[in-house]
């Protein structure tokens, strides 16, 4: 391989060692090894400095590489951080003074591309939204132990209640953790929501079960816990409030698009941030969320593939963007989903839904545009003729005479 950059340097990060291979032009090949504490790493950074380096490439290994790149970034070299898919080696030839090496051959042959590295600012911010996501699946399996639980008590208020944790089930399961287990009384919580009234009767018959001292003992202490999970999201809310302010118009924007509300205008922020200069076209974007098929071709023939590997935060929250734009009506989007699910499947038809809102996102951060709504009734345009043929023919073979008469005459 030709050699393009003259001064390059390789890092092989692990937990608590970093091997570093530099070439340069003219000079022998040097190896180093040094630990991942800030003393080394500046120790490193010097060293680097001293054989001035001007571009060094490592490998993205979870969450080890940050620390790395905190002290190292500098805009006296150019600094990438690299997919690993992106440069896996021989099978077999598998060391560290081998893997830095490789990095560093790749490297001055300018065969990587450094992945997209967010400004801290939004570093900051994704780091919050993610941990609050985090702390919403920590509420969800604690509310799963809860159901769990009534039914190990054989309280059946999940055939009355759509929802246990609203007012009234909340309310009732307080009353169960505090040792009240007397159904009519627990039933007089319904009186307080008209829509549950009359379901009282009902309601009273599903909360005769057996609970135990050690029952409620768990379930106050479950009760207790998303509570305590739930202010700390709150207060978490606040945060990312202030640091979304730089980016309100942007927030403003993102919510036009059917599906995003303010919560998901925060996620999808984090993880793009609000400069789409980053990545060249929608395209680009898409490959790099994982919200496209990657290639499959042999001999001429295309074969199905997966989704590719991707940014899996934005993925989820663009997916359950998916599934509300296509429970609301008259929107493009719900004129999609029913168009491609029965080709595709719903779980397929709904990542496809995914990557349009995607698409939709680029345009609207990188224009500053909002949304343009092009309506349920947008692949139906233009085809009035065609569809009343395709209907007309299909009763003429089930044995129909018919005429058609327009009302809009």
């Amino acid at each position: 391989m030709k050699d393009i950059i003259q001064k390059s340097c390789g890092l092989d990060i692990h937990q608590a060692i970093i091997v570093a291979c530099i070439q340069r032009q003219g000079y022998q090949k040097q190896i180093r090894t040094y630990g991942t504490t800030t003393k080394e790493l500046e120790s490193l950074k010097q060293w680097l400095k001293y054989e001035e380096i001007t571009h060094i490439a490592m490998e993205s290994t979870g969450i080890f590489w940050k620390p790395v790149y905190n002290v190292l970034e500098d805009s006296q070299w150019e600094l990438l951080l690299v997919n690993a898919r992106h440069m896996k080696n021989v099978p077999g030839r598998k060391t560290d003074v081998q893997d830095c090496e490789w990095i560093c051959k790749l490297l001055r042959a300018g065969l990587l591309k450094g992945s997209f590295i967010p400004p801290m600012d939004i570093q900051q911010l994704r780091s919050l939204t993610r941990y609050q996501k985090t702390l919403q699946h920590l509420i969800q399996n604690e509310k799963n132990r809860v159901h769990k639980l009534l039914q190990e008590c054989n309280i059946k208020i999940t055939q009355v209640l759509s929802d246990v944790f609203g007012v009234a089930g909340m309310n009732i399961l307080t009353d169960l953790s505090n040792g009240i287990t007397d159904p009519d009384r627990l039933a007089r919580h319904m009186e307080k929501n008209k829509r549950l009234v009359h379901k009282k009767e009902q309601a009273a018959y599903c909360l005769k079960g057996k609970i135990s001292v050690e029952h409620q003992i768990m379930l106050k202490s479950m009760l207790q816990t998303i509570a305590f999970y739930g202010e700390h999201i709150t207060r978490l809310d606040k945060e990312v409030r202030e640091l979304i302010k730089p980016y309100q118009r942007e927030h403003h924007l993102l919510q036009t698009i059917p599906g995003i509300k303010e919560k998901a205008a925060n996620h999808i922020i984090a993880e793009l941030s609000a400069n789409m200069d980053s990545f060249p076209d929608e395209k680009h974007l898409s490959s790099w969320a994982g919200l496209c098929p990657g290639n499959n071709e042999s001999a001429g023939k295309k074969k199905g593939s997966r989704l590719k590997h991707g940014n899996n935060h934005l993925r989820a929250i663009l997916t359950e963007c998916a599934w509300a734009a296509v429970k609301t009506n008259n929107t493009y989007f719900r004129a999609k989903f029913y168009k491609l699910s029965p080709r595709m499947g719903r779980k397929q038809a709904l990542a496809a839904i995914a990557h349009k809102i995607l698409i939709n996102c680029y345009h609207v951060l990188k224009y500053k545009v909002p949304f343009k709504e092009l309506g349920f009734d947008y692949f139906t345009k233009g085809k009035e003729e065609k569809l009343v043929q395709h209907y007309k023919k299909k009763l003429l073979n089930l044995g129909y005479n018919i005429s058609i008469e327009s009302i809009n005459d």
